[in-house]
């Protein structure tokens, strides 16, 4: 990169050519002499001292496109060549039968092309580096790129841990015994750790699991030293903002246990990554400029004799010169092709006179060398202070031939023509039978064979198999109810607390108990003084894993900012998927360090489900447990905020996730019993389930606990308040949230001023009431002769009289989805549209779900039973200054 008035040095005229000689000269005399090391140290030194001296010498994040591990350099590999190629051209064969079987049968799809350029990547790693867990050691952590997912079932098929039934139920899972499409814990949950097919989630998770594991080691629940994080990636994938979003927080960190290995097929789904550019030089910068130890896997050994002859650099400044539209080009010709565009100059042709155009056509990428990955690979592992990135260079397709080797239709495919297979077997030495191959066999060693004895013994060296899964741990002893009793108690007259606030104290009551409060695992972005988390910062401290390196600013203060290596919160600033991503870590350590944690993250509402779903789901996936906790939530509690900042919505958001259970509580012994009982659910009973509760900072008083309402409040609606017992005219009012407040003094009004009675029910989770009355529906009816099963949202409304109205702080579509399960009339008011700066007062007004609305709501609903005059509703609406020609919020 150059600047507007200072050259580049290729673009200046040499002036001196002699001078500029004897510094070429001298260079490789420290080359000859005293090596790469010393030579790269005294440029190093020049441009130090140049640049002191004014010039302005830009830095470069490149290197020249060649391998970074250099032939002299490169460890001898250790395996038995012949075998694992056998091994490995099995495990393709079986790959690419799952697929294509499954196509011929049923017509579920699949990727061949993926696999089949990762596959010598996974290979190396299988039979040599990744760490099953045993006794001693908890393993490594292996993200598999999602669509590489056939080549683990197949290895797994050769090593007897699946069956050919199963290989032939690939993505057929519905009538059980299927394989997931990709790596699904939920759907194999003792197979398959990490959800990574949703592109860029995998390589910011793993990011966050390597620190996590520095995390868990420096707090004492684990042995995490020298166990690695290994995360795969397509280089089409890294244009996902996740993908390379967290790279720069690892460089900081010195995550020296990770390790990206970024398949550069120089493909993404429909054409090349950067066909007018080179994305392993961009890859190679980004990371590099991150602080990463950067590995180029480029070219294979079959380069190493034509690299030894250019003497002058021609060979690789052709290689510079080529684009990834070029080389995409050239693996989908032929070796003659390649001599003509590619070798295109006379030296260049010069230097591979000798060599036929098969010759040429064997040149090998270095994703398809096992002994320049296993270099690559070994040097990662025995890597320390940075993380690394290996940028290994493949094929997309490799071995498919004209069905689908470099070819911008790679992704696709999922069948290859009858030559296609001919041409596979024959490449591979296969030993199928001519008649056989339109049967699309699968392949597997004898029981007594060389290859399986290999395969057994590789992993059982490396502790066991992998991809695999621990799906139980060791239950918690979770405290009792009463453990929270100033909570289950009134705040007293005068005195007022949020919801935040009772769950800020909840916790601070949980870290300190004996049995779990070191498993408690605060986790908050840059907001901990928004929710009134600070006093934590020096009760537990903020973990580091290098402490405080500084004196901070409020040092002098009770609630100062601290930073520790033993901090137990932990907080990501800025960042939401940071967060979720710790969240998913802690939440998911049962299962990858046998360490049961249980985590607390909490933000605004609005940024959790809108802003990093997808990460939320893949948490659902990998069952993770733990408590979400949405802050500021509710579209009119965050007074002033404005239309970004309002949430109306996540708990509809949250209704989608099949393994969140969701409340939206009012009272401080709402919240308490929730957690409590979640915490018995997911860590004594080890539920596969989380929860997600919104949490308000609207401070009010909060009445006791009604005696033996719990289990109705986890069911999701209870009896606060019975109305009077006049014959008047009768409603049911259903809140939830700070707006069951509204609710009510909307019973208040109505009995004050229209002689109208009200039954007062807090609905915490009109969510899981739906969700109940939808297992009734389907147990009832598919069990059409037995007794039917009512909902409870029915058990608690069908002695009721009147109509029903109610009222929270988000859209309508949430409490309405109780409708089913309601005879009587049934209105909802809820907070649709767009959200605005103002007071609470004025926002309720004008989303309709405040208490005069309500009264109003309730008026009609009655005028239209035939219980009061039409008249009583106008004069309510005339009497508490309703404009009723006013448009529609949700049209504003």
């Amino acid at each position: 990169m150059t600047n507007n008035t200072i050259p580049a040095v290729s673009e200046q005229e040499d002036i001196d050519p002699v001078e500029t000689q004897e510094w070429i000269d001298a260079l490789d005399a420290v080359l000859e002499h005293e090596g790469k090391d010393r030579a790269q140290y005294l440029i190093e030194k020049l441009v130090a001292k140049a640049r002191q001296s004014g010039s302005q010498i830009p830095f470069s994040a490149n290197t020249a496109y060649i391998n970074t591990i250099s032939l002299d350099q490169q460890i001898q590999f250790p395996g038995d060549i012949t075998i694992e190629r056998r091994i490995r051209s099995y495990i393709r064969w079986n790959a690419m039968m799952m697929v294509l079987r499954a196509n011929k049968y049923s017509n579920v799809g699949g990727h061949i092309a993926s696999f089949a350029s990762a596959a010598t990547l996974y290979d190396i790693g299988h039979n040599h580096f990744w760490r099953g867990a045993s006794e001693t050691n908890d393993g490594d952590l292996v993200y598999i790129q999602g669509h590489s997912a056939p080549g683990d079932y197949a290895r797994a098929y050769l090593l007897g841990r699946l069956n050919e039934e199963q290989l032939d139920r690939f993505r057929q899972e519905v009538d059980g015994n299927g394989l997931s499409s990709y790596p699904h814990p939920w759907l194999m949950p003792e197979f398959w750790q990490f959800p990574t097919v949703s592109m860029g989630l995998g390589p910011i998770m793993s990011i966050y699991q390597a620190r996590f594991m520095r995390y868990l080691q420096d707090r004492g629940f684990a042995q995490t030293e020298g166990r690695k994080v290994w995360s795969f990636l397509g280089d089409g994938e890294t244009d996902e903002p996740e993908s390379l979003g967290a790279i720069g927080m690892a460089g900081r960190e010195k995550l020296d246990n990770l390790i990206f290995v970024v398949n550069c097929n120089l493909q993404r789904l429909d054409g090349p990554v950067r066909g007018n550019g080179k994305i392993i030089q961009e890859l190679e910068s980004t990371f590099r400029g991150a602080g990463w130890n950067v590995i180029k896997v480029i070219w294979g050994r079959h380069w190493d004799s034509l690299f030894a002859r250019d003497k002058d650099g021609l060979l690789v400044k052709r290689m510079m010169e080529c684009v990834d539209g070029d080389y995409q080009t050239f693996k989908a010709k032929d070796g003659a092709y390649v001599r003509e565009y590619f070798f295109n100059t006379p030296e260049l042709k010069a230097m591979v006179a000798d060599l036929s155009d098969l010759d040429i056509w064997q040149l090998n990428r270095g994703g398809h060398d096992p002994m320049k990955i296993y270099a690559a690979f070994n040097a990662a592992i025995n890597y320390k202070g940075q993380p690394t990135v290996i940028l290994a260079k493949t094929i997309k397709g490799y071995s498919m031939g004209e069905s689908g080797e470099a070819q911008n239709t790679s992704h696709q495919q999922k069948k290859m023509s009858g030559d296609s297979l001919k041409r596979f077997r024959e490449r591979y030495e296969l030993p199928i039978d001519e008649e056989d191959l339109e049967k699309l066999p699968y392949l597997k060693f004898a029981e007594d064979s060389k290859e399986m004895a290999y395969m057994r013994k590789r992993r059982e060296e490396l502790g066991g198999f992998l991809p695999n899964r621990r799906a139980k741990s060791t239950p918690l002893e979770i405290p009792v109810l009463d453990t929270f009793k100033s909570l289950l108690e009134s705040t007293g007259e005068g005195r007022e607390i949020s919801t935040t606030m009772a769950f800020v104290r909840m916790l601070n009551i949980l870290v300190k108990d004996k049995n779990i409060g070191n498993r408690i695992v605060p986790i908050v972005p840059d907001e901990s003084r928004t929710f009134g988390m600070e006093g934590m910062f020096r009760q537990l401290g903020i973990w580091s894993q290098v402490g405080q390196l500084y004196t901070p600013q409020d040092a002098d203060q009770l609630m100062f900012y601290k930073e520790s290596k033993h901090g137990q919160v932990l907080q990501e600033g800025i960042n939401e998927a940071g967060g979720i991503c710790d969240w998913i870590a802690a939440g998911t350590s049962y299962s990858t360090h046998n360490v049961p944690l249980i985590p607390f993250f909490i933000f605004y509402s609005m940024f959790g489900f809108q802003r990093i779903g997808d990460l939320i789901w893949a948490a659902a996936d990998q069952r993770t447990r733990g408590f979400l906790l949405g802050g500021t939530a509710g579209r009119t509690t965050l007074n002033g905020e404005g239309l970004q900042h309002e949430d109306g919505h996540s708990h509809i958001f949250a209704s989608s996730v099949p393994n969140c259970v969701s409340y939206d509580p009012t009272y401080a012994y709402e919240v308490v019993v929730i957690i409590q009982d979640g915490m018995r659910r997911m860590y004594a009973e080890q539920e596969d389930i989380f929860y997600y509760l919104t949490v308000m900072n609207e401070n009010y008083e909060h009445p006791a606990m009604p005696q033996g309402i719990e289990q109705d409040i986890l069911k999701g609606m209870y009896l606060f308040k019975p109305g009077g017992k006049s014959k008047a005219p009768r409603v049911q009012l259903l809140g939830s949230g700070t707006i069951f407040r509204e609710v009510v003094a909307a019973a208040e009004l109505l009995k004050a001023d229209w002689k109208v009675e009200a039954d007062l029910w807090s609905c915490p989770s009109f969510t899981e009431l739906a969700r109940d009355g939808q297992s009734c529906d389907r147990w009832n009816r598919l069990h059409p002769t037995e007794t039917p099963l009512k909902p409870h949202v029915k058990q608690c409304l069908e002695n009721a009289k009147g109509p029903i109205v109610a009222a929270t702080d988000y859209i309508r579509l949430f409490a309405d989805q109780i409708r089913p399960y309601i005879s009587a009339p049934y209105t909802v008011l809820g907070t649709d549209g767009f959200g605005r700066s103002d007071s609470r007062e004025a926002l309720r007004r004008f989303f309709e779900v405040n208490r005069y609305h309500i009264v109003v709501t309730a008026l009609k609903s009655l005028a239209d039973a035939g219980e009061i005059e039409l008249t009583t509703v106008k004069n309510a609406i005339t009497q508490y200054g309703i404009n009723p020609d006013s448009p529609a919020p949700w049209r504003l």
